[in-house]
């Protein structure tokens, strides 16, 4: 036993470890087969890639980023930044990413900027640093330092979760002004005159101040508005919807909003839990809209009127349009829209009277 182990560590350099030679041997293909399977995977059939996998896995043999980056001038990893980690509409979009950039041996680093723009530039300087062979980030809200490093070094990037025909950047996501424009049509469609509004915080952010946009200029065409005590903007939170709602129910019964649009699912929902502590009911005392279709939404009770964003779509549209550019298929990444799909449900009804 101890003569094969001698002899196995001198095949292998006297170092123990395994070498590119002997996973060629053992997935039966060459060593520059070996090589494309990991450094150029859409080269190499999926029967070979997976052969080579194999028998990689089967070795404990991981090939060696710093030596495939000299070899290749090349790092295959790719970066993507996204505002926060406690909501899984990002998570999705993440894991869309992560899938296709895997599929083709890329790595994927993520940074988050706590809605820091100036936290999100230095997970961007990071990457840069890192060598990182295209980016993604969540939105346009970011200093000019941030596009403008990116555009030096030509490194492909693109801007998820927004879509915006007139931007200079490439926009994977969806038009976050007219989703919230057609939800509120919806609601006026349904007799509502007086309106209130619970949302996310929009300093630096441009998707929210986007919403807001759309759910005032679709009231403007109807010659209506928002009365400023009756827009309520804070934390993304349960408790955030919750307190609003219950600091709009202390109106007068014929004064008060009918119509509530939130700018996610989390407020609508705590709205409606805080609507049961009341004695009130949707649509029955009011109707209430959110955003994002989260899981719970359509199982609550009463079940949540919203808009669906496929956000996995994003990622994978957003991965694609990346590599596409790396792989020399087109010069710049292409702009996607995801249109957001209307749910229609029990928490949004005609107004009393109408």
């Amino acid at each position: 036993m101890a003569g094969m182990v001698a002899g196995s560590k001198r095949a292998r350099g006297g170092s123990g470890r395994v070498k590119l030679e002997e996973v060629a041997r053992k997935a039966n293909v060459s060593t520059a087969t070996v090589s494309r399977a990991f450094n150029e995977p859409d080269k190499v059939s999926e029967e070979v890639r997976q052969r080579v996998k194999d028998a990689a896995r089967a070795l404990n043999w991981i090939p060696n980023a710093a030596g495939r980056a000299l070899a290749s001038r090349r790092t295959h990893i790719a970066g993507a930044i996204i505002p926060t980690l406690d909501d899984e509409i990002f998570a999705h979009q993440i894991g869309g990413m992560q899938t296709v950039f895997s599929e083709r041996g890329f790595t994927l680093f993520l940074g988050c900027s706590n809605y820091d723009p100036d936290e999100g530039l230095r997970q961007a300087e990071a990457m840069l640093a890192r060598g990182v062979e295209a980016i993604a980030v969540v939105g346009e809200n970011h200093p000019a330092e941030l596009f403008d490093a990116l555009n030096s070094r030509g490194i492909p990037y693109v801007v998820t979760y927004s879509y915006n025909k007139l931007s200079p950047h490439p926009c994977i996501g969806f038009d976050n002004r007219a989703a919230f424009s057609r939800m509120t049509e919806h609601l006026l469609s349904l007799g509502h005159r007086r309106f209130a509004a619970i949302f996310q915080p929009d300093t630096n952010n441009d998707r929210v101040k986007d919403r807001l946009r759309g759910v005032s200029e679709a009231l403007a065409a109807a010659g209506l508005e928002i009365a400023a005590q009756y827009l309520m903007m804070g934390p993304s939170t349960l408790e955030f919807g919750a307190a609003s709602f219950a600091g709009l129910m202390t109106q007068a019964v014929d004064v008060r909003p009918t119509a509530i649009v939130c700018g996610n699912d989390n407020l609508a929902l705590g709205a409606l839990m805080a609507a049961r502590e009341c004695g009130l009911d949707a649509p029955g005392d009011f109707s209430i809209t959110g955003f994002d279709d989260l899981a719970i939404s359509s199982r609550f009770s009463p079940r949540l009127t919203t808009m669906k964003v496929d956000n996995q779509e994003i990622g994978v549209l957003a991965a694609n349009e990346l590599l596409a550019v790396i792989a020399g298929r087109q010069a710049q990444a292409q702009s996607r829209e995801v249109v957001p799909v209307l749910k229609i449900r029990d928490s949004a009804g005609h107004a009393r009277g109408a």
